[in-house]
């Protein structure tokens, strides 16, 4: 079962149980995942079903921090639920341990890492780790390295 067929199934049990956030959230995925065919013209892959959740993730993430600023709690639960939901499609993320031993291995390979080389390392790094790590740890984590 794709990614996508296990949504389709797992929307349809939510709908029956009236898991009213769970439904909404799942109803956003599919139309994202619509949107998404739309521009292409053909079906998604399971790479580019991930790639959409991944971005769905980092919108809920991204609201949810502005929401706090704004303190709107209501608001911040309600994207804090959805965003759990759409973690559950996710592959596992890597924990910052196993991103910064990661980067660890691969400056190493590398050797002497300057400021000027982060851009290409961690575009290098973002392909490697695309939906296994949030990118701005990835980021964080490199410049501590760096500067180091």
């Amino acid at each position: 079962m794709n990614l996508l067929e296990k949504i389709d199934t797992d929307l349809k049990t939510a709908m029956k149980s009236g898991d009213s956030i769970r439904t909404e959230t799942l109803k956003m995925l599919k139309s994202d995942f619509a949107y998404e065919k739309g521009k292409t013209g053909k079906d998604l892959t399971d790479e580019q079903l991930i790639e959409v959740v991944s971005r769905s993730a980092k919108r809920r993430r991204e609201s949810i921090k502005e929401f706090q600023k704004g303190n709107r709690q209501d608001l911040v639960d309600n994207e804090t639920r959805q965003l759990a939901v759409v973690e559950e499609y996710l592959p596992k993320q890597m924990t910052e341990e196993e991103i910064d031993k990661y980067i660890s291995n691969k400056v190493a390979a590398l050797g002497t890492v300057t400021q000027k080389e982060i851009g290409k390392l961690m575009g290098e790094l973002m392909k490697e780790l695309k939906g296994k790590a949030d990118g701005g740890a990835v980021k964080a984590i490199l410049s501590k390295k760096i500067s180091q």
